[in-house]
């Protein structure tokens, strides 16, 4: 409950009387401080007034008095310049580190019934959302800007990530681009091969081919462990393939594949991470690497044209792109030819290829360039796309959150996975304001 805690210091939910520390200190507390969730002191640069002096500095936080020694804070340096040890139960007294002698100000805080009634009210539901009950009765005002918190966190974590794979990628946007492209061409189920895939892929070597398909081709295949002379299915998770070496497509693509390796010196990965099972045929790795390819060879989802697109038609426009007359008859090297189809990305697929790889990327470019407007074109596009249809939106859906756009589904999505799931109602509008609005007892200055 040391959680619940926190939140009672954080929002100043405090008793309408006079708080005194356990020596009768007279206690005023000006600013709660900054929440550290990081090792230190709880609450960083609280302004307290203890005994009609002003104190600026740390406040740390437990149930028990007791707890400072039991986490070791008396002998921790970083527990220096705590000015204030709150807690719900004095059981000891506690001094500084490195000064004994001197007492830290101890503050007894009662958590409020109506918090831990709230809280538990809030946290009792075993089915997300837990807040089902409650959300929808919310203000639209505090749905609404709850949301957009959510849809700017989203992109800054994304940032974060993709500033990691920009590093991993030698600080090269085209190569970025083609990495993330190539997981999200996965759609879930193989992106993180995918991924593991296009960082395989010596984009310096490819260029140098690049206007010819079929060696374009032999590279991505070669290097995805395809090509080998067996190929698992995966069908029902055990079947093993032979390769069809006596098409011609096939058996020169290898030879083709051998050439290269040995040119650049390349190596393929393992195949077996590749997933088939419970997967429809277009969504085969085959047919990926083999759109992947093609989007390569005609220079379309470049990334430059990328973030100078100046609408959304314009981004779908760049993903109209089929495959080689082998794929538009072939799933795999093994397969029997199929009705011939130019295997081309549905509407949908282009629209998650915006959300998931276009926005993020274009958001974080801004980020990089300090330029706001490129940000702002990354809301636009996800404010444009239909929201996503998945598990998470069905189920906000239920307790009354519908979403207008690819913006709030992506809102609820990091809702989900950052506050739900984690069971984090604290660190939620939804959950605060629901614990917060009560009225009599609880003090709300400087909300």
């Amino acid at each position: 409950m040391e959680h619940l805690l926190h939140y009672v210091w954080k929002h100043k939910l405090l008793p309408l009387r006079e708080l005194h520390t356990t020596d009768g200190r007279l206690v005023e507390v000006i600013h709660p401080g900054l929440h550290n969730r990081d090792a230190g002191p709880d609450f960083f640069n609280a302004k307290v007034k203890i005994g009609g002096q002003l104190w600026v500095g740390n406040v740390e936080i437990h149930l028990r008095s007791s707890d400072w020694f039991r986490h070791r804070h008396d002998t921790n340096a970083a527990y220096d310049n705590v000015i204030l040890h709150v807690v719900e139960t004095a059981d000891a007294d506690i001094s500084y580190p490195h000064r004994p002698q001197q007492a830290i100000p101890q503050l007894e805080l009662p958590i409020p019934d109506v918090v831990r009634q709230r809280y538990a009210a809030l946290t009792a539901n075993d089915t997300l959302p837990y807040c089902r009950d409650i959300v929808a009765r919310q203000p639209r005002l505090t749905i609404h800007s709850w949301l957009s918190a959510l849809q700017v966190e989203r992109l800054e974590q994304r940032t974060r990530q993709l500033m990691e794979r920009h590093e991993r990628c030698d600080r090269n946007w085209e190569h970025t681009l083609f990495v993330t492209l190539a997981r999200n061409f996965g759609f879930g189920i193989n992106g993180a091969a995918l991924e593991q895939w296009a960082r395989s892929i010596p984009l310096t070597a490819v260029a140098k081919h690049r206007d010819d398909l079929f060696q374009i081709e032999a590279i991505f295949f070669g290097q995805s462990g395809l090509l080998d002379t067996t190929e698992k299915s995966h069908k029902n998770g055990e079947s093993t393939d032979k390769i069809n070496m006596a098409d011609p497509y096939v058996a020169r693509l290898k030879k083709e594949y051998a050439y290269l390796r040995h040119k650049f010196e390349i190596f393929p990965m393992d195949s077996t991470i590749f997933r088939f099972a419970r997967i429809r045929p277009q969504n085969f790795p085959h047919i990926r690497i083999a759109q992947l390819a093609m989007l390569h060879y005609e220079q379309r989802a470049t990334f430059s044209r990328l973030i100078s697109a100046e609408s959304i038609e314009e981004i779908r426009s760049l993903f109209d792109v089929s495959v080689s007359p082998f794929w538009q008859t072939h799933f795999t090297f093994s397969s029997a030819e199929s009705r011939p189809s130019k295997r081309q990305l549905s509407d949908r697929s282009k629209d998650l290829l915006i959300i998931n790889s276009i926005a993020p990327l274009l958001f974080a470019y801004g980020r990089y360039k300090g330029d706001e407007t490129l940000c702002e074109r990354a809301f636009h596009l996800l404010e444009q796309v239909e929201p996503e249809q998945n598990n998470v939106t069905r189920t906000w859906a239920n307790a009354g959150i519908d979403c207008e756009s690819a913006a709030d589904s992506q809102a609820l999505i990091q809702l989900t996975r950052n506050y739900c799931e984690p069971r984090d109602c604290l660190r939620c509008r939804f959950g605060h304001e629901y614990i917060r609005r009560h009225p009599d007892f609880l003090h709300e200055a400087d909300e």
